[in-house]
């Protein structure tokens, strides 16, 4: 993906974007996400405030389903062979990456899209997403749209109200990652209006009331794990489950905890079943069929995102270069993908496999050097030690090359983002503290560029 300078569609002014046309998921995994979200061929105009998806030519590639889609804007009005022109060296350089007995049929007949929607429809119909599913994830997306556009809360709440179905865990789920994409784009009144409408919609919707327990339970499991500190054992937390006052309290321990809930923590929890009596021995198995439940939905979940990490490391494992791959990457690994790497390691290391070994320590390597806090976080968290605000100027003062918009960026994102977390009194605290240094840093700023 590059980032070059355009002319903005609506006031002409010059603005960066991410430009992308080629979207290869075989050689790039991380492209796919890059493409769905939104994140590429889409302009934000700080001078007018434009936002739209730019007119851009798009070809699609993922050889494992056999597909190759190609996009051309109807807008730009360029007859069928200038296309093809424009569009050739693109899918040559699709065919050319792959090994000889990989290029099928299919290569040779790429599929045109007259719109850009009907493409992500095809690529989520292959992924198992159904139409329908799709209409609906629109549905979503509108009312979030709606939702937005409004000002007044009566009217909001309104139209919460009259679309409460639709606001579900897919809906909360949509939300956060719209959220998220608006928090890195750097798109802060956006970011700030969705946290206010967050809290809207987790006080008014029955399953944001559900959420907001089932995030207040979380919570409050993490902090009695944590006081129990190094004394923490399997019968300590089989106390704590047993005491628990709702399903949700239970569920948190099992989502935090699920390492200790093994054959040990399930026989010691048969074994008070069969002293017990009466009530008591009906509460308690209730509890076991709870516990079993939650393990299986947890497991489940577990099982799912490994194998999801361990697929996309071994398309990196494939490529040629496997720190370039990596690097390139980077932004499609999570902690259970460096945990996967960790764990095919190990087994490589086993079976003697030094070829295979090789190549997932340059991955981790890789790994390593991007878990370094990037500058601008390293410096924030400097900052925060300081003890007061004549320490944060003196600071600034000594650190002045790093004062400068993106690192302002990157200090607004850090407040939005504990802002997000609601009522959470550690989040709250944090937030307060990083909206004081975002001040005196945009004060220092000002002064600054006015010499």
């Amino acid at each position: 993906m590059s980032q070059t300078q355009i002319s903005c569609p609506r006031c002409r002014q010059i603005i960066p974007a991410n430009v992308e046309q080629l979207f290869d998921v075989t050689h790039e995994p991380a492209s796919k996400q890059r493409l769905m979200s939104g994140q590429s061929n889409h302009a934000h105009c700080p001078h007018c405030g434009y936002e739209g998806r730019l007119a851009t030519p798009v070809i699609y590639h993922d050889n494992e389903k056999e597909l190759l889609l190609t996009f051309f804007p109807p807008e730009l009005g360029l007859p069928l062979n200038e296309q093809e022109k424009m569009m050739g060296p693109l899918i040559k350089q699709v065919v050319d990456r792959l090994p000889p007995e990989k290029r099928k049929g299919y290569l040779f007949n790429p599929q045109a899209n007259f719109t850009y929607e009907s493409m992500l429809e095809t690529i989520l119909n292959k992924d198992g997403i159904s139409s329908e599913m799709i209409k609906a994830q629109q549905e979503r997306v509108t009312l979030i749209e709606k939702l937005i556009q409004m000002t007044s809360p009566d009217a909001r709440l309104e139209l919460i109200k009259q679309n409460e179905k639709t606001i579900d865990e897919q809906f909360f789920g949509l939300f956060s990652r719209i959220a998220q994409n608006a928090m890195q784009s750097g798109q802060e009144p956006i970011a700030r209006a969705l946290i206010e409408l967050q809290k809207q919609l987790l006080e008014e919707t029955a399953f944001g009331r559900q959420l907001k327990e089932s995030v207040g339970e979380v919570e409050a499991a993490t902090k009695v794990l944590q006081e129990a500190g190094q004394s923490l054992n399997r019968e300590k937390l089989l106390e704590f489950v047993l005491e628990a006052k709702s399903d949700a309290r239970i569920r948190a321990y099992v989502s935090l905890a699920r390492g200790g809930m093994d054959y040990t923590f399930l026989q010691s929890l048969s074994e008070k079943i069969e002293k017990a009596e009466g009530e008591e021995k009906a509460r308690l198995e209730s509890i076991r069929e709870k516990v079993l439940g939650f393990i299986a939905e947890v497991d489940k979940q577990m099982e799912a995102r490994f194998k999801q990490s361990q697929d996309f490391i071994e398309t990196l494992l494939e490529q040629e270069d496997v720190e370039k791959a990596t690097r390139e990457n980077i932004d499609g690994f999570t902690q259970d993908s460096v945990e996967v790497v960790n764990q095919l390691l190990r087994q490589a290391s086993e079976k003697n496999d030094y070829a295979r070994m090789g190549k997932l320590q340059k991955m981790a390597q890789v790994l390593q050097e991007a878990s370094a806090p990037p500058p601008e976080i390293a410096f924030v968290e400097q900052l925060l030690q300081a003890p007061d605000d004549a320490g944060v100027v003196q600071m600034l003062k000594d650190n002045d090359a790093m004062v400068n918009q993106q690192f302002l960026e990157a200090l607004s994102g850090l407040v939005a983002q504990m802002e997000a977390q609601g009522e959470n009194p550690e989040a709250k605290a944090m937030g307060e503290r990083l909206g004081e240094i975002y001040k005196t840093t945009l004060k220092y700023s000002m002064k600054k560029n006015m010499g």
